[in-house]
């Protein structure tokens, strides 16, 4: 099976969902795939949905509101912008836009059925949450819907992790029995079409662990018997064999044998030597070419799924300090576009 080419899997693409296992990343990953394509020129969103102010973090910025907030202007003319949806203030919006409640919606939240629409109905919470996608990802510069040009160049969701990332995005069966008719059923089908179509992918985002790597492709599975289009698997926290793999070999298999050329390396940059200091590099050596090992048999694992893989680098001091940019780059130079 060949795998589809990067070119292809970004071609068109308009909203970029993000998801994975939690732990692995995701927020990070979300932030520097929008600022990659920032870079490039583009008008570039950046949206969560579950209320941990991570774009915030990330960016050190204020917490972000319901209103869409510039983050970056790059030099070469692009801008990123970030947005944090809430879903009772997007259910105060959506009730005034289809039912014009004005102060009654007020009324509406203290006697608990808006706590009611967004905790204990969780299909209408997601509803309103991927809505607010929806509206970003169509809005245009006319008066009407498709009038003009596009606001958004694209648009990168920080979806909720891949343990229930198709249930978030397959919101019209979360709403089939609460609204089978009416302007909730209606805006639920028409995110369905958006989610599914060819301008929108999910790209899963992974480490080179067991349970991470299984969950992803569990997530693959499922997106797309679903219908939901898979981009790419993006491989976090990527940490590069510090030794040539001839000495690998040996440290997983027969550490012994190397004992007298690691003595005789230290010896010969002046670092005193004891039995117990080789003992112990040898140790960590062979730990090592099992981690190693272990890393390529997932990162096959990953192959096999058939779709573009992307690799982000382990950073030494984490995302401080201009990280970020770092991780943008990186994507950048692998073909995101």
């Amino acid at each position: 099976m060949s795998t589809p080419s990067l070119a292809r899997a970004f071609d068109g693409v308009r909203l970029h969902i993000v998801t994975g296992k939690g732990g692995v990343g995701k927020t990070t990953v979300a932030a520097s795939l929008a600022l990659s394509l920032a870079s490039q020129g583009k008008r570039v969103l950046l949206v969560e949905v579950e209320g941990r102010q991570g774009i915030s973090q990330t960016f050190d910025v204020p917490p972000l509101g319901n209103d869409e907030v510039r983050l970056v202007t790059h030099a070469g003319g692009g801008e990123l912008w970030g947005l944090s949806v809430d879903a009772k203030a997007a259910l105060m919006e959506y009730l005034q836009m289809f039912y014009k409640l004005g102060r009654a919606g007020g009324a509406l939240e203290k006697m608990g059925v808006v706590d009611f629409a967004t905790t204990i109905a969780p299909g209408v919470r997601d509803v309103l949450l991927t809505g607010k996608v929806y509206e970003a990802v169509g809005r245009t510069t006319g008066n009407r819907r498709g009038q003009g040009t596009k606001v958004w160049d694209a648009v990168v969701l920080d979806a909720p992790p891949t343990g229930r990332i198709t249930r978030f995005l397959d919101v019209t069966a979360q709403v089939a029995d609460l609204a089978r008719i009416g302007p909730i059923h209606s805006q639920a089908e028409s995110i369905t079409r958006m989610l599914r179509h060819r301008e929108s992918v999910v790209h899963i985002v992974t480490l080179l662990e067991e349970m991470p790597v299984q969950e992803s492709v569990d997530a693959v599975t499922e997106l797309s018997a679903a219908g939901f289009g898979v981009g790419t698997v993006i491989v976090n926290l990527v940490r590069e064999p510090i030794v040539d793999e001839a000495l690998l070999e040996v440290a997983a298999a027969e550490p012994d044998r190397v004992a007298d050329q690691v003595r005789a390396d230290l010896v010969s940059v002046g670092v005193k030597t004891s039995k117990a200091t080789v003992t112990g590099l040898l140790s960590q050596a062979h730990d090592h070419a099992e981690r190693v090992a272990l890393e390529r048999d997932l990162a096959a694992e990953v192959a096999a799924q058939g779709l573009p893989t992307l690799r982000l680098p382990a950073l030494p001091t984490g995302v401080e300090d201009g990280g970020i940019t770092v991780l943008a780059d990186a994507l950048t130079a692998q073909g995101v576009r």
